[in-house]
């Protein structure tokens, strides 16, 4: 069954308007910046400019490709003929400013911007198939091979920001098409700082590197985050960091589709609050990846939604402690029935350069 006939699994409207550019390349499998996706039970069309037509006639299987010259014209038309007197739209990424040009030239229509299609694409996207689970892996080997290549690269006096461009260099280099998000890599004090940014502060003897990046192939993400040491760690961090592999070698154990995502998170969460650090672990235990960094299902203390089966989410507990270092271990999982297949290969031992 193709993606777009699941939709009326639940949305009662009579077709569906698609507008994002995330959402037209999942139900398309073209990448454009441009585009509408119109959707009808029995079938659905992509409507796209000059630009892309061409490509999209090539590429594009499982829609009727129409070259998008009048949405005044063509819309109303389409619906005409199938006789559509309600449509769905993405509230969560559709501008009021749109969805007021659509209302003012489809008087006919009955527009439901209520969130049903938004809900329902993201519990499409959150279970992947197999071509997508493909798509990610490969995207995690690339970055899996960069991390490697990096090592040797890593010593003191090199700044985080060198350290974060040769990340990038390597990703591309090993067959990226884009980078999964803007690489954070941070070092001694900086690290405390669970989603900062790369500096010019050269790295020291003695201090955390925190390194977290993904590659896109395909469109797919992938997601990791390791934190080695130069040279090597004092108690306090040898503490801090077995803490962190214990709470999520734990909730890797324990994840599996089927337990809700507040389930997973409080895994995690309970053994670095039993050591003392509950405060200090001030961010949800994953998310979701794949055409976007974050997506759905969430591994949050709020999601008392069940995961389900061939989704893929992130483990990713860590302690930051302002003024001296955080550490952060990621991996990204796909849950199945009995456990979960653990998509990063790469060792969680600290790494000591």
């Amino acid at each position: 069954m193709e993606h777009y006939e699941r939709l009326f699994d639940t949305v009662t409207a009579d077709c569906a308007l698609i507008t994002s550019d995330v959402n037209r390349r999942y139900f398309t499998g073209m990448k454009s910046s441009a585009g509408i996706v119109l959707v009808f039970p029995e079938k659905m069309y992509l409507l796209i400019d000059f630009r892309y037509i061409e490509k999209a006639r090539a590429t594009v299987r499982n829609a009727e490709v129409i070259e998008f010259v009048n949405a005044g014209k063509q819309l109303p038309e389409l619906l005409t003929k199938h006789n559509a007197k309600t449509m769905a739209i993405e509230s969560e990424t559709m501008t009021v400013k749109t969805l007021s040009s659509y209302r003012h030239f489809l008087k006919e229509v009955t527009i439901d911007d209520s969130d049903s299609l938004s809900n329902a694409i993201n519990r499409l996207r959150a279970v992947k198939d197999d071509d997508e689970i493909s798509c990610i892996r490969k995207a995690q080997e690339i970055a899996e091979k960069s991390l490697d290549e990096l090592l040797p690269f890593i010593r003191v006096g090199k700044t985080e920001r060198e350290v974060a461009l040769e990340l990038n260099r390597l990703m591309f280099a090993n067959g990226a098409e884009d980078l999964s998000f803007e690489t954070i890599v941070l070092s001694g004090t900086n690290t405390s700082m669970p989603h900062g940014v790369p500096s010019d502060k050269k790295i020291q003897n003695g201090e955390f590197v925190l390194m977290d990046f993904g590659a896109v192939w395909k469109g797919y993400h992938s997601d990791m985050t390791r934190t080695i040491c130069i040279g090597e760690p004092d108690e306090e961090m040898k503490k801090v960091y077995n803490i962190v592999l214990e709470a999520q070698l734990s909730a890797l154990e324990y994840a599996k589709a089927g337990i809700t995502g507040k389930e997973l998170d409080s895994v995690a969460r309970n053994i670095i609050e039993r050591a003392g650090y509950g405060e200090k672990f001030g961010h949800s235990l994953g998310h979701g990846v794949g055409l976007e960094i974050h997506e759905k299902p969430n591994a949050s203390p709020n999601n008392n939604s069940f995961l389900e089966k061939n989704s893929v989410v992130t483990v990713e507990p860590g302690i930051y402690i302002a003024g001296k270092f955080g550490v952060r271990i990621e991996d990204f999982v796909i849950l199945t029935e009995n456990g979960c297949d653990n998509l990063t290969k790469y060792a969680k031992n600290i790494i000591s350069l």
